[in-house]
């Protein structure tokens, strides 16, 4: 009697271990890798930490959304700023930025204070920002990127 639960409760673990390894394999077209073998682009990695960044220091006035507050904080969302004045927008986000810009033909007169942020933690936001809102980039900001960049 012994001898048929040990072999029961064996047989189940070994159903059980095979059956949870076809769990973790997804199928990509005609290749099936490991779920745990997939790995984040440089870009989606930088997405992500700009994210963090994003909420942290820029949302509070740029919002959730990007929109910014009409007269008060500029748009990110659809901002012809971040297209036409790339530079010009690292340098804001890396020094701080006063004075008069003109974002979508709307001019704004304020003050955004340096944060403190570190070349990586610059590029990573910025990346964030130039690939949500309706923002496209198409090259991934670095850190040596915006180490180039001076006041």
């Amino acid at each position: 009697m012994k001898k048929t639960i040990l072999i029961s409760i064996t047989a189940l673990t070994i159903f059980a271990c095979k059956n949870s390894e076809k769990k973790e394999r997804i199928k990509i077209g005609s290749v099936q890798v490991s779920e745990n073998t997939q790995q984040k682009t440089p870009l989606q990695e930088s997405l992500d930490r700009g994210g963090l960044v994003y909420t942290d220091f820029c949302m509070q006035c740029h919002l959730a959304n990007g929109a910014g507050i009409p007269g008060n904080f500029p748009p990110l969302a659809n901002s012809n700023w971040l297209t036409d004045k790339l530079e010009e927008s690292i340098r804001g986000v890396k020094y701080g930025q006063s004075g008069e810009i003109v974002v979508n033909g709307v001019t704004y007169n304020g003050v955004m204070a340096p944060m403190g942020l570190s070349n990586q933690e610059v590029a990573d936001v910025m990346n964030y920002v130039m690939n949500n809102w309706g923002n496209t980039q198409e090259t991934m900001l670095t850190e040596a990127d915006v180490a180039k960049i001076e006041e």
